[in-house]
């Protein structure tokens, strides 16, 4: 379990949960916590799924539009496949975030793109819920951008980072005897922007076409600060 959860030491007299909650970078926390509590409200009756799949009649003609979010947090009941399933999406998305810098701009922007992507193609393949699918390009980026970690799944198999979203997908389909197209989609996303963000640049001349334009980085870091103004002193005598 350290290898999971870290070794570092509580402080602050913090609770273990507490800690691992306020360690996430803040995209991360959010979307666990509403995958988390999504679950429970449909557990409990409050809401069901049938309000939460995305659906362009729902959206744009019955202008019900938190199913562009909730989409995306919606896993399932609570059951062992939901606590899978928020493992991944923790993890995954915790280590893109912090890889991206102290500033979530970058891998805000990243969810924005692939959020769009699916929202997009969803219609086409008749994918109602996509979080499987946002998580499985998230996990696939992380994989391609580290290729020498070697990884142990459910201590019987050891491999490299990018056999894994071909293992989850191997394993999908072995659970639940379909192939899992939300996952493969996540696949397509992710290796796009992986290209784009990691391969084409290199190729020409260092140009980045998926980063962030400066009016989204300042939603996040603010304008730049000029540099200081310091009087000219003139020495000659």
């Amino acid at each position: 379990m350290a290898a999971v959860w870290g070794n570092v030491p509580l402080g602050g007299g913090q609770f273990p949960l507490e800690q691992w909650f306020y360690e996430m970078p803040p995209c991360t926390r959010w979307w666990t916590v509403a995958t988390v509590v999504t679950s429970i409200l449909v557990q409990c009756d409050v809401v069901t799924p049938f309000q939460l799949f995305y659906s362009f009649r729902s959206v744009y003609i019955k202008s019900q539009y938190w199913r562009l979010v909730t989409t995306f947090i919606y896993f399932g009941p609570l059951s062992l496949d939901l606590i899978f399933h928020v493992f991944f999406l923790q993890r995954y998305s915790r280590l893109l975030e912090e890889a991206s810098g102290h500033s979530s701009a970058d891998f805000s922007w990243l969810l924005l793109y692939a959020t769009s992507f699916l929202l997009l193609i969803s219609p086409l393949l008749s994918l109602p819920f996509l979080g499987s699918a946002l998580s499985s390009s998230l996990v696939y980026i992380w994989s391609r951008r580290n290729p020498e970690t070697r990884l142990n799944f459910l201590g019987l198999l050891v491999f490299t980072a990018p056999y894994l979203p071909w293992v989850l997908i191997a394993f999908s389909l072995v659970v639940h005897g379909i192939i899992p197209k939300d996952e493969l989609c996540g696949v397509v996303v992710g290796h796009i922007w992986y290209f784009f963000s990691d391969v084409y640049p290199s190729l020409h001349g260092g140009h980045r076409p998926l980063d962030p334009p400066a009016w989204w980085r300042r939603l996040f870091e603010g304008r730049p600060q000029p540099p200081p103004r310091f009087p000219i002193i003139n020495n000659a005598q």
